[in-house]
């Protein structure tokens, strides 16, 4: 189970210490890094989460616990600007000093500005993110949560910014920990496996998308092909205040990720062959969450703790 932790105080209350996240969490999304130009990244601590080693001893604690605790990079208003061999290499080594300082696990690539197709984003990137890796090792985590439009809308339509995060996935397959997309604020979505829009949020939105990335589609004259289901996951708002369209239910989340991995519970769309190392559930967010009274970190990762 993913969430996203704020690094800022908007509607759902204000930044808290890393130490007051459940313990349900297995990975913490920090967001977010800042743009500081040139490729470079930086980060500054909200002071709602206590002081810098107040922020680094809670990070250890929940490592200690197995968790992940990684910094995201974009978000709604949020850009990274990678666009020269400089650039990348002025990327990875701010990023590595960042990690190096707070012991983050890795990063999640969340970029929703300056991604499109032709964009040098699109080839300096992931330059980027295999320098960053060779410097922090075998163990750096990279996520990514695009919005669909970026992934499995290039079945719909390929080009601006439809389909525009495929060739950075493809150009990182063999460092990506889990792509887990967003499925909220970007209305139904068309897949494959039927004529009609999938409503966002259902769970045969859910599975169908997941199925798409695990067991590949088409895009353009081309062919997505597909991932491990170990790094794989789908991303849904936490509650009705957390995003504007895309609202799951628990049972929605349950019954997708039953389908997914037992071939249980299935509803219109079913996968080729169940995937019981599918990796599991993003959510914007955490602080939503526990505003809302846990009302979807408790029930999901009770249905988590049943799976394969």
């Amino acid at each position: 189970m993913v969430g996203y932790w704020h690094n800022f105080t908007n509607p759902s209350g204000n930044t808290y210490p890393i130490s007051q996240v459940s313990n349900d969490w297995d990975v913490i999304v920090v967001s977010f890094g800042d743009n500081a130009g040139g490729g470079n990244v930086s980060f500054t601590l909200d002071p709602g989460a206590g002081s810098e080693a107040q922020f680094i001893a809670d990070i250890k604690a929940k490592q200690a616990l197995g968790k992940k605790v990684v910094l995201s990079l974009g978000g709604q208003n949020g850009s990274v600007s990678v666009g020269s061999d400089a650039e990348a290499t002025n990327f990875a080594n701010s990023l590595y000093d960042i990690m190096s300082t707070y012991g983050f696990d890795g990063i999640d690539v969340d970029l929703e500005n300056g991604v499109a197709q032709g964009a040098p984003i699109q080839t300096y990137l992931p330059i980027g993110v295999k320098k960053l890796k060779a410097k922090v090792g075998a163990n750096f985590y990279l996520s990514m949560a695009p919005e669909w439009v970026y992934v499995e809308g290039g079945f719909t339509s390929y080009g601006s910014i439809w389909g525009a995060y495929i060739p950075i996935i493809n150009a990182l397959r063999d460092e990506l920990t889990i792509l887990h997309p967003q499925y909220y604020n970007n209305g139904d979505i068309y897949t494959p496996y039927q004529s009609a829009p999938l409503r966002a949020g259902s769970a045969d939105q859910l599975v169908a998308t997941a199925k798409m990335l695990i067991e590949g589609f088409t895009y353009g004259s081309n062919t997505f092909a597909g991932l491990r289901p170990d790094q794989v996951g789908f991303g849904v708002p936490s509650g009705r205040s957390s995003a504007n369209s895309g609202f799951t239910t628990a049972a929605d989340v349950s019954n997708a990720l039953n389908c997914l991995t037992r071939l249980l519970n299935c509803g219109t769309i079913v996968p080729k062959q169940a995937y019981p190392n599918f990796r599991g559930v993003m959510t914007w967010s955490i602080n939503w969450d526990k505003h809302d009274g846990y009302n979807f970190s408790a029930p999901t990762k009770a249905v988590l703790n049943t799976l394969p």
